[in-house]
């Protein structure tokens, strides 16, 4: 049976793409969860132009990230943190802390895209990794204070 993938399935193919699969696999699996349809020119054009779109939004999307990392890399931000005499933390400072104090620059970031390692558990600047996008990551300078 031949069906056009509207997702990218491993060892079969990409989205977009029309593929001979067996009946059973096709009526099953394929057709039912939404991971393909029957071919057909109505349907192949419907996904091209699906396609098209999804390709226009990536690359506004990616576009928009990267000016982000553009403007996290001109931010530096400080958090103050009770220490002990030899610069050790009580503690350490975590993403939702990093991702709270960018918040207040005025950037909404997602504390799980915020990638702290290793733990920042002693006074200094740090370079904190933020991956926005699967290409693009950004970094942030983190300023780690006495309280």
């Amino acid at each position: 049976m031949d069906v056009i993938l509207r997702h990218d399935i491993p060892k079969l193919g990409k989205a977009g793409q029309a593929v001979k699969v067996a009946p059973g696999y096709a009526r099953n699996y394929l057709l039912p969860k939404g991971l393909a349809e029957a071919a057909s020119k109505e349907n192949l054009a419907r996904i091209e132009a699906e396609l098209r779109r999804r390709v226009v939004a990536e690359a506004k999307e990616r576009e928009e990230c990267q000016v982000l990392a553009t403007r996290l890399a001109e931010i530096s931000v400080t958090i103050p943190r009770k220490a002990g005499e030899d610069d050790k933390l009580y503690g350490s400072v975590t993403n939702a802390d990093i991702a709270k104090a960018l918040e207040a620059e005025g950037v909404v970031i997602d504390r799980r895209k915020i990638v702290v390692e290793p733990a920042i558990k002693q006074l200094g600047v740090f370079s904190v990794s933020v991956a926005l996008h699967a290409e693009i990551t950004a970094t942030v300078r983190v300023w780690v204070v006495r309280e």
